[in-house]
């Protein structure tokens, strides 16, 4: 991006004044499909998508992504754990290990599946995927219930239209990983 800028600058600072952008030149200007997805990578990483969405193992530096389970959430061949209400009802959140499951006074929560399997994000279209981030709506679904904690939608009601298709274009980019997440416990 950085060289199409310089060059574009180049172009213009060095012309004698007559030249002018044709249309050819303008169309190379708009960011291709994959500027997008780099872009959405970029903001999947920056906020933490990951952290929680991610399925981790012990590793030698502490918890590291399995790759092949990348944005897939909870996954569904795991038993929910039963947490100590005793800390629940005093105030406390428990996390699962890996930071794909929370339990608090909201009952228990499980990080859903990013990927564009139809098990995940894979029937929705850009709208409702915007709906979900930036208003908090499960699924993204006008009539849903709110999407819970840890979700930090709230951080992100801010995302331009931009952002949202960008990171869209990056989770309908990566491998579908078939988990159907289970439904939340209240």
């Amino acid at each position: 991006m950085r060289v199409l800028v310089f060059v574009v600058f180049h172009l213009i600072s060095c012309s004698d004044g007559n030249t002018k952008l044709t249309s050819d030149t303008a169309k190379t200007l708009e960011p291709t499909n994959a500027d997008i997805v780099m872009q959405g990578e970029h903001f999947v990483k920056i906020m933490g998508c990951n952290d929680c969405h991610s399925p981790k193992r012990m590793g030698a530096n502490g918890p590291e992504i399995i790759p092949e389970l990348m944005l897939s959430g909870f996954p569904s061949d795991r038993a929910t754990a039963k947490f100590d209400t005793k800390l629940i009802k005093s105030g406390f959140s428990i996390f699962y290990p890996d930071l794909t499951a929370a339990a608090g006074p909201w009952g228990m929560s499980f990080a859903a599946n990013l990927t564009p399997d139809s098990t995940g994000i894979g029937p929705w279209t850009e709208e409702q995927f915007k709906k979900a981030i930036t208003q908090g709506k499960y699924k993204g679904l006008e009539n849903n219930r709110m999407l819970l904690p840890p979700m930090p939608w709230i951080n992100y009601t801010t995302l331009s239209d931009k952002d949202v298709k960008s990171i869209f274009a990056y989770l309908k980019s990566i491998k579908p990983v078939k988990n159907l997440v289970p439904q939340s416990i209240a």
